[in-house]
């Protein structure tokens, strides 16, 4: 996996509580703060709601299919992503019989 550089503001708390824990395990700060965001996606991925928005934002083209894969896994997004081909053929038919 690639990594790329992000800027962000933080509150000054949160900057010194992660160099405070990078000082005593002796990392650094990006670690702390990579170990976080992770700890927290493996948290909210067990949420059903989460999971829902996500599907949804797949369906209205805001996400990939790849993105949608990291947050569900690939079967239940492979399973999403036949249901969107399905629908969508359903609403170029919609549209082919509104034009009769």
């Amino acid at each position: 996996m690639g990594s790329t550089r992000v800027n962000f503001r933080l509150p000054e708390e949160l900057i010194e509580k992660a160099d405070v824990a990078a000082e005593v395990s002796k990392r650094n700060r990006t670690e702390i703060v990579k170990e976080a965001l992770q700890a927290y996606f493996e948290d909210i991925e067990d949420n059903e709601k989460f999971k829902e928005t996500v599907v949804e934002l797949y369906l209205d083209n805001q996400i990939s299919f790849e993105v949608l894969k990291e947050f569900i896994g690939r079967q239940d997004a492979e399973s999403v992503k036949s249901s969107k081909t399905i629908l969508d053929q359903g609403e170029g038919l919609v549209d082919d019989l509104a034009e009769l």
